[in-house]
C-alpha cells in the first residue's frame, strides 16, 4: 500500500513545482509489466469533495498526454458546483501517470539506487502499471470503490483498463472519450515523428541534459509539440482560425529562456561560401530574405505553442509517455475464449472488454483525425451495452478539451442516470468547497487547450 505524504519527496523537480495544491504518495515497491521495480515510487494527485459513510461516490478522472492531477487547469468547466464533476456530491480523484514531468515518478525523479536522476534509463511504464499504481493511492485514502472512471485521449485509455486491472465490480461505470482500444499505426507514426524531432536536437545528448527549460532540448521538443498540435485540430479549425492572416505585429510574449528553433529567420548553410561579388550579393540577398520572421499567422501560433510547451514539459517525459500511447492495446496478454480461435479482430476485443461493466459511455469528436470516429465506432460495438456519443466541432481531437458545453450534459447526465443516490440531498454546506480551486475558462491555464492567442 502507498504511504501518503504531506509533502514532494522530489522537491528539486521544476515541473512538479508548476502544479499548485498537490498532494503525494510512495509505493515502496512498485512491479512494472516490463519485470523492473520501482522503488520509493512517488505518485502526485489532487482530490475535490468529500467521501460519503460508504466511501463509494469516488469519480476517478485520467488526465491526457501532457495533462496533470489538476483537473481545474484543463476541464475547469466540468468541475464544481452543478457541473459533470462536483464536488458537493463526488470525491473526485485525479493522479499524474508514471512518466509525467509533474511530480510522479518519472525521467526527472531521483533514483533511491544511485541517488542521480533517472534519466533516460528510466524504465518504461506502460498504462497499465499507471493504473496499479493509482489504485495503491486510492487504497491508502480508504477507497471502497469507483462510481466512475473518465479520461480523454491517453486518459480514455487509462479508462478502459481501470476496470480490466482491478477486481471485478471495483469500477461501477465508465466514459472513455477519444480514444481507442489500441494506439493505431497512424497515432504510432505521429508520435515517432515528434520523438525524432527530439532525438535530432544535440542538447538531447542521449538523454543526459540539465531538466529545466533552459537546459533541455528546446528546439527538438517545441517542434515535436509543433507537429502534434497538428494532429490535436484539424484542416477546418485552421483554415477557419487563421486563413492567410499575417503574421502578429507583436506575437504573445512567452516567459524567457528564449526558444532556439530553427525558424524561417535562420539563414540555412551553404556547403560551399560563394566567392564572386555576383554570388555573394546573391547569397546576402538570400539571407536577408530568410530572416524575416514568420509571413503567417498559423506560423506564429505554432511557434508560439512550441516555445510554451517548452517552459512547461520535460523532453525526456515527453518520449517516454508517447511509447507508453504506442504500447496501449486491450488485448495484449490477456487471453479468452471468444473470438481467439476465429481471426475475428473485433471478437477478441469483444471478449476482453466483456468484463467492463455494462453501459459504458463512449464519446466521440466528429473531425477527430488522430482517434478517428470509426475507432471509439468500434470500441462501442465491443463494449457490452454500450451507448456511442458523438461532440459536434471543427476542432478535431482537442475538441473533448474545447466542448465543455457539450461534453458537461453528456457526462452529467450518464452520472445523475447510474447513480442517482448520490444527488439525494441537494441540503449541502458550500462552505465546504471554499478552498477547493476552480480556474476560469479562457485562462491562464498551464496545460488546457482554452487561450485567446
Amino acid at each position: 500500500m502507498a504511504t501518503l505524504l504531506d509533502h514532494n519527496p522530489n522537491a528539486e523537480n521544476f515541473y512538479a513545482g508548476l502544479i499548485q495544491g498537490q498532494r503525494f504518495a510512495v509505493i515502496p515497491e512498485l512491479a512494472l509489466d516490463s519485470g523492473e521495480v520501482l522503488r520509493s515510487c512517488p505518485i502526485a494527485y489532487k482530490t475535490w469533495g468529500r467521501f460519503n459513510e460508504t466511501r463509494d461516490n469516488v469519480l476517478v478522472i485520467c488526465h491526457a498526454l501532457t495533462g496533470s492531477s489538476d483537473i481545474s487547469d484543463w476541464w475547469s468547466p466540468l468541475l464544481g458546483r452543478g457541473k459533470a464533476f462536483d464536488p458537493a456530491h463526488f470525491f473526485i480523484f485525479c493522479a499524474n501517470v508514471l512518466g509525467s514531468p509533474y511530480g510522479s515518478a518519472s525521467p526527472l525523479t531521483i533514483d533511491p539506487r544511485t541517488g542521480q536522476r533517472y534519466a533516460s534509463e528510466f524504465p518504461q511504464t506502460t498504462v497499465r502499471d499507471d493504473v496499479r499504481a493509482h489504485k495503491y493511492v486510492l487504497d491508502a485514502l480508504g477507497v471502497r470503490s469507483v462510481a466512475a472512471v473518465i479520461g480523454g485521449s491517453m486518459g480514455g485509455m487509462t479508462t478502459l483498463e481501470w476496470p480490466l486491472c482491478t477486481e471485478p465490480g471495483f469500477v461501477k461505470s465508465i466514459i472513455p472519450i477519444a480514444t481507442a482500444a489500441d494506439h493505431s499505426a497512424w497515432g504510432i507514426s505521429w508520435a515517432e515523428t515528434q520523438r525524432q524531432c527530439i532525438y535530432s536536437d544535440p542538447k538531447f545528448d542521449d538523454g543526459y541534459y540539465e531538466p529545466r527549460p533552459e537546459g533541455q532540448p528546446s528546439a527538438g521538443l517545441a517542434a515535436a509539440r509543433m507537429v502534434a498540435m497538428l494532429t490535436y485540430r484539424s484542416c477546418v479549425s485552421f483554415d477557419h482560425r487563421f486563413g492567410r492572416k499575417p503574421q502578429r505585429q507583436k506575437p504573445r510574449p512567452v516567459q524567457e529562456p528564449p526558444l532556439d528553433l530553427p525558424r524561417t529567420d535562420v539563414p540555412v548553410a551553404t556547403a560551399t561560401t560563394p566567392t564572386s561579388p555576383a554570388a555573394k550579393d546573391r547569397a546576402d540577398r538570400k539571407s536577408w530574405g530568410a530572416r524575416r520572421d514568420p509571413s503567417f499567422s498559423a506560423q506564429g501560433y505554432l511557434h508560439y505553442q512550441g516555445q510554451k510547451f517548452v517552459q512547461r514539459f520535460d523532453a525526456n517525459c515527453y518520449l517516454h509517455i508517447t511509447n507508453k500511447m504506442d504500447a496501449h492495446d486491450v488485448t495484449l496478454d490477456r487471453t479468452h475464449d471468444q473470438g481467439e480461435s476465429s481471426g475475428d479482430d473485433d471478437g477478441v476485443v469483444r471478449g476482453v472488454l466483456a468484463r467492463v461493466p455494462p453501459g459504458a459511455l463512449v464519446v466521440s469528436v466528429e473531425t477527430d483525425a488522430l482517434f478517428l470516429p470509426e475507432q471509439q465506432e468500434r470500441l462501442a460495438a465491443c463494449l457490452p451495452d454500450a451507448t456511442l456519443a458523438m461532440l459536434k466541432s471543427s476542432d478535431g481531437h482537442d475538441g473533448f478539451l474545447l466542448e465543455f458545453e457539450q461534453l458537461g450534459t453528456l457526462i452529467l447526465g450518464k452520472l445523475m442516470k447510474d447513480f442517482p443516490q448520490f444527488y439525494g440531498s441537494n441540503d449541502v454546506d458550500s462552505t465546504l468547497f471554499e478552498d477547493e480551486h476552480t480556474a476560469q475558462p479562457g485562462g491562464a491555464s498551464l496545460t488546457g487547450e482554452v487561450e485567446a492567442w
